[in-house]
C-alpha cells in the first residue's frame, strides 16, 4: 500500500472546493492514523486485525470519492465558457437595458456594443433584448399556443436549421457460404426549417414606463404573446412556408394505400364533408391503425371545436359514446387517445383535412431563434411609446411517418 505523504489543494477554488478539500485532508489524515495502527497490529501480533483492515478500507474508498470529485469540480472551474451570453448575468447591462425600454438612453447598450457585447445594433432593428425576455415571451407563447405544447421545439442561433434524416440501408439475408451481392449505400434526406420574422408592436404610455414599480419585461411578454400565438397557430397548421413556418396541413397529401416519405397520408371519411352515415367510427380507427405502432404510443388526435363537437356525438356499437372527457386535469379522450383543439385546423366540409392524428411531438419541429429584437419608437404614434418586437420563427415537418389526416370524402 502507498501512502501518500501530501496533497495540495487547487488554486483559486470557491468555497465549495475549500471545503472539499479539508474533507479530503481531514480523510487523508484519518487514513494515516489507520494505516499506522495497523503497521503496528501487525509488528505486535504478526498480522492485522480484520477489524481494522476494512475500517482502513473504508477511508480509502471514501478519500477517492472525495478526491474525483475534487478533481472535477477543478476541471469545470478551470474549463473555459463556450457560448455563454454575456447578458445573462451581466447587471451593466441589465441596467442598461432598462433604461432604454424606459427613456430610449441606449447610451448604456451602445457603450456595451463597444466592448464586443453581441446586443444587436440599432441599424439591425433594435437591440437584442435579454435572455430573461426571450424566456418570457417564449413560456407565454408555450401556455398559449397548442402548437407548441405538443410538437418539439429547438433553439438555434442560425437563420435556417438543417436536420439530416437518414433513409436506411439495404440488407439482405445470406446463407453461411451464400454468395454477398453489394448492398447500397445509406441515404439522407436534409431537412431545412428557415426562420421567418415575426413581429408585434405594443403601445405603452410613458406614465406607465416611469413608474419605477412596473416590470417592463413582464409587460411587453404580455403584449406580444398575444399577437405571436395567433400568427403562430396559423402557420403551424396551414402556413405555406414563405416567410412564415410551413403547416402540417400545406405538405402534399396522398391516399394511405400510395403513401410515400415527404407526404402525408390521409384515410377517407366515407362521406363528402361528413363522417359515412353507417359505421362511422370504423373510419376514425382506421386513422389510428394507419400510424405505425411506434408512433402511436404517444399519439393524439388534433381537430377544432366545431369538429369535436360532431366527434362527441359518435357512438359504438353498444351506444356507448367514443368521446371520453378528461378527469382530475387530463386531456378528453377519443378512442383512448388524447384530444387536442386547435382553432386553425379547418371545418368539416368536402374534401377538408378536418382531423389530424400522430405523434407531434416526432412529426414536427418548432425552431426559435434565439434573441428576440426590440426597437424602441417614441415618435409614430405620440403621446404613446411603440415597441416593435420581432423574433424569429421556423417549423415544419420532422417525420412524415408519424403524423396522419382524414380527408372528409367519399372517394
Amino acid at each position: 500500500m502507498t501512502i501518500e505523504t501530501k496533497m495540495n489543494a487547487p488554486s483559486g477554488v470557491n468555497a465549495e472546493a475549500r471545503l472539499l478539500t479539508a474533507d479530503v485532508l481531514a480523510a487523508f489524515e484519518a487514513l494515516k492514523s489507520a494505516n499506522d495502527a495497523r503497521i503496528e497490529e501487525i509488528e505486535k501480533r504478526g498480522a492485522a486485525d480484520p477489524l481494522l483492515d476494512a475500517k482502513l478500507k473504508k477511508i480509502e474508498q471514501t478519500l477517492d470519492r472525495q478526491r474525483s470529485a475534487l478533481e472535477r469540480l477543478s476541471l469545470e472551474q478551470s474549463r473555459p465558457a463556450i457560448g455563454d451570453d454575456p447578458r445573462r448575468t451581466d447587471p451593466e447591462h441589465k441596467s442598461a437595458w432598462g433604461a432604454y425600454l424606459r427613456k430610449g438612453d441606449d447610451s448604456g447598450i451602445a457603450r456595451m456594443d463597444l466592448k464586443s457585447v453581441n446586443v444587436g445594433t440599432e441599424a439591425q432593428g433594435g437591440y437584442v433584448a435579454p435572455p430573461e425576455l426571450d424566456r418570457l415571451i417564449e413560456q407565454r407563447l408555450t401556455a398559449s399556443s397548442p402548437m407548441r405544447q405538443i410538437a418539439s421545439v429547438r433553439q438555434t442561433s442560425a437563420t435556417v436549421f438543417r436536420k439530416p434524416v437518414s433513409m436506411g440501408a439495404s440488407s439482405a439475408w445470406v446463407s453461411e457460404t451464400g454468395a454477398r451481392a453489394e448492398t447500397t449505400a445509406p441515404t439522407l434526406d436534409l431537412l431545412e426549417f428557415p426562420a421567418a420574422e415575426l413581429y408585434a408592436m405594443p403601445a405603452a404610455t410613458q406614465t406607465l414606463l416611469d413608474d419605477a414599480y412596473a416590470d417592463i419585461d413582464e409587460w411587453l411578454a404580455d403584449e406580444v404573446e398575444a399577437s405571436f400565438s395567433a400568427q403562430e397557430s396559423a402557420a403551424f397548421v396551414t402556413g405555406n412556408g414563405s416567410g412564415r413556418p410551413k403547416g402540417f396541413l400545406s405538405y402534399e397529401m396522398i391516399a394511405e394505400g400510395s403513401y410515400a416519405w415527404d407526404k402525408i397520408g390521409f384515410i377517407l371519411s366515407g362521406a363528402d364533408g361528413a363522417f359515412a352515415s353507417t359505421d362511422p367510427a370504423d373510419k376514425l380507427i382506421d386513422l389510428v391503425y394507419a400510424l405505425k405502432s411506434q408512433y402511436r404510443a404517444n399519439a393524439r388526435f388534433v381537430m377544432n371545436r366545431r369538429t369535436v363537437s360532431a366527434v362527441r356525438k359518435l357512438k359504438d356499437g353498444d351506444d356507448n359514446y367514443l368521446w371520453r372527457p378528461g378527469m382530475a386535469g387530463e386531456s378528453a379522450s377519443l378512442l383512448g387517445y388524447p384530444v387536442t383543439e386547435i382553432e386553425d385546423m379547418p371545418d368539416m366540409a368536402e374534401d377538408s383535412f378536418s382531423i389530424a392524428f400522430g405523434d407531434f411531438r416526432r412529426g414536427y419541429l418548432i425552431v426559435d431563434r434565439q434573441g428576440a429584437r426590440v426597437l424602441r419608437d417614441p415618435y409614430s404614434l405620440k403621446p404613446y411609446v411603440l415597441f416593435y418586437t420581432t423574433k424569429r420563427v421556423g417549423g415544419g415537418i420532422q417525420n412524415f411517418d408519424a403524423i396522419k389526416v382524414m380527408k372528409f370524402a367519399a372517394a
